[in-house]
C-alpha cells in the first residue's frame, strides 16, 4: 500500500500511550492500511467461522512499526509492505507460517513471489496485494496531459495539485522519471531527484499529503494528486467516475507488495491460517479486488470472477520496481526528504 527512519523516535513516544491489551476468544483482531479491509469479505468469513474480526487500520508503514515497538498487543495479523516485512522478519517478530494449512497459496501468481525477494517461500508472508501508487486527474478541470511524474512541473496547475507524504514514494517518483532505480543510494542521482522536487515539482503543489488526497480530490479543491487507487475510489462517487483518469506514470516508479504477516505472539495462530487462506479463494479474492477496483495481480484465478473493470491494469506496471528494505540507507533518504518537506 503504505518511509521516514527518523520519524519513528516521535511515533515511538506517541504509541507508547496506546499499548493495547485485547480479549481474544473468537475475535481476530487485524492492523490493516486504512481503505483496505472489504467489509462484504469481512463478514463472510465471520459467518463461515462463527467468529468476529475486529480491525485498526495505520496510515503508514512507519505508524505500524513504530505502534508495535511501543508495546501495542493483541494483533494477529497485520499487513506491512515489503520493505518492513524484511524489517519484522529480522526483527523477529513474526511467526512463521504453517503453509500445509494453506491450500490456496496454489493460487498465488509466481511473478510475484520472484518479486518477493525478502520471502519468497512464503514463510513469513503472503501477498495480500501488488500495486503502485499512481496521479488521479480531474479530466474535467485537466484536459491535456502527459501520463508522466512530471505533471508536477505544470505550473498552469500550481495550487491544485498535490503529492504524497511519503519520502520513498515521491522520491522514487523522481528517481523513476530520471530514468534511476527507486532504490538508489547513489550521492549524485540523489541529489538530482531532490533537486527536480524542490525546483519544479513543490513550488506547484499545495502539499504533501498522504491522508487526505482523496477528500480533496473528490471535493474538487485539487484536479491532480497523487495516491492510491483505493482510496481515491472510496471518496469520489459514482456520478464522477466519468470525470476521473487514474494512471500509473509511463516512467514507472515504486511498487509494493503488501503482505498478511501473523505476528509472533498472536493468540490465535490457527484461525489466522485460516483467514489467510480465506482471502485466496478465488471467489473471494474476486470481491477484494471488486470492492478497490483493482487489478488482480497476486491471485491468479481471481480475475474470472470479478465484476468491475479495474482502475488501472496490471501491466501498466510492468516499469515500476519493488521498493527494497535499503537499509542504513533509509537515513540517507530522511535527511533528503526533510530537507524537501521543510527548506524553502
Amino acid at each position: 500500500m503504505k518511509n521516514k527512519f527518523l520519524t519513528l523516535v516521535g511515533f515511538l513516544a506517541l504509541f507508547l500511550l496506546f499499548g493495547c491489551s485485547k480479549n481474544h476468544g473468537n475475535t481476530l483482531y487485524l492492523f490493516n492500511w486504512t481503505y483496505y479491509t472489504p467489509d462484504s469479505v469481512i463478514s463472510l468469513f465471520e459467518q463461515e467461522y462463527g467468529v468476529k474480526v475486529k480491525v485498526d487500520s495505520f496510515a503508514s508503514n512507519e505508524e505500524m512499526f513504530a505502534k508495535l515497538m511501543a508495546g501495542a498487543s493483541g494483533y494477529d495479523i497485520v499487513f506491512p509492505s515489503q520493505d518492513y516485512v524484511s524489517i519484522m522478519i529480522k526483527q523477529g517478530m513474526l511467526k512463521e507460517i504453517d503453509k500445509t494449512q494453506i491450500p490456496n497459496l496454489k493460487y498465488i501468481n509466481s511473478q510475484v513471489l520472484e518479486k518477493a525477494t525478502y520471502d519468497p517461500e512464503m514463510n513469513y508472508s503472503v501477498p495480500y496485494y501488488m500495486g503502485a501508487a499512481g496521479i488521479a486527474v480531474n479530466t474535467e478541470k485537466v484536459s491535456e496531459y502527459e501520463h508522466s511524474w512530471n505533471i508536477f512541473a505544470r505550473k498552469d496547475l500550481n495550487g491544485r495539485m498535490s503529492m504524497m507524504d511519503d519520502m520513498r514514494e515521491v522520491i522514487g517518483d523522481a528517481l523513476s522519471h530520471l530514468g534511476y532505480s527507486v532504490n538508489s543510494l547513489d550521492d549524485k542521482e540523489l541529489e538530482e531527484a531532490k533537486n527536480l522536487i524542490i525546483n519544479e515539482w513543490k513550488p506547484n503543489l499545495v502539499k504533501f499529503d498522504a491522508e487526505g488526497f482523496g477528500k480533496t480530490f473528490a471535493e474538487g479543491d485539487f484536479w491532480v494528486v497523487q495516491g492510491y487507487a483505493e482510496v481515491v475510489h472510496s471518496e469520489v462517487t459514482e456520478e464522477q467516475w466519468e470525470k476521473v483518469d487514474f494512471f500509473i506514470p509511463k516512467e514507472g516508479g515504486p511498487m509494493y507488495i503488501d503482505s498478511m504477516c501473523i505476528l509472533k505472539d498472536t493468540e490465535n495462530y490457527e484461525l489466522a491460517l485460516k483467514f489467510i487462506d480465506f482471502i485466496h479463494q478465488p471467489e473471494i479474492y474476486a470481491k477484494f479486488l471488486d470492492e478497490f477496483y483493482f487489478p488482480p495481480s497476486v491471485n491468479t484465478e481471481a480475475a474470472q470472477y470479478m465484476t468491475v473493470t479495474p482502475m488501472y491494469q496490471a501491466k501498466e506496471m510492468e516499469n515500476c520496481q519493488i521498493k527494497e528494505d535499503i537499509g542504513e540507507g533509509l537515513m540517507k533518504y530522511d535527511s533528503i526528504w526533510q530537507q524537501i518537506r521543510f527548506v524553502d
